[in-house]
């Protein structure tokens, strides 16, 4: 006897553009470093962004602006680390930003094709919508993440070892219908 997983299909919510609350919104970061051995746990402030939701899956959209600069993990010389020349580069690059190019849904659920565009690179990534929800009319609730991305692809070549290659991101975030 063989099971199968069922893909939950999200419903869509109201037609229409909404703004990335970014008081509301956070980027979760988590990697490993020291070779594998240690955890880290971070995160980074939604700037701005926008959700578009067309009539159908298909014809929604979204775009979000990341402060590079915002990395924070609890940990002053980490931090500054990583925000520094041979990591994120936040003096030349103080934002990342995403860009969408698909929604769909397919075996794994439904899907965010993008264009993440950080250290001067532009790399295609897929998020997993995890849910989505409409607690009001004028306001969306987005769960997302981002798994097992590789800084090299980002151009983010340096502290080899002592910095994960791979690492996760987890979106929470709130957004509100713009007027019109």
């Amino acid at each position: 006897m063989t099971s199968q997983s069922a893909i939950e299909v999200l419903a869509i919510p109201d037609a229409g553009t909404y703004r990335i609350d970014s008081e509301l919104s956070n980027v979760t970061y988590s990697s490993r470093h020291m070779f594998g051995l240690g955890k880290v746990h971070a995160g980074f402030r939604l700037v701005s962004g926008l959700l578009e939701v067309g009539l159908s899956l298909g014809e929604s959209k979204a775009s979000a602006t990341i402060d590079a600069a915002s990395f924070s993990s609890n940990s002053a010389k980490r931090d500054a680390d990583v925000k520094g020349a041979s990591l994120l580069d936040v003096a030349r690059y103080p934002r990342i930003g995403f860009t969408s190019t698909d929604v769909r849904t397919d075996g794994r659920g439904t899907m965010l094709a993008g264009i993440v565009a950080m250290h001067g690179v532009e790399t295609p990534v897929e998020v997993a919508v995890v849910s989505w929800e409409a607690p009001t009319s004028d306001k969306l609730h987005v769960l997302a993440r981002a798994t097992h991305l590789d800084r090299h692809a980002f151009g983010i070549t340096g502290s080899r070892g002592l910095v994960g290659r791979y690492f996760d991101l987890a979106f929470d975030v709130v957004a509100v219908r713009a007027e019109s």
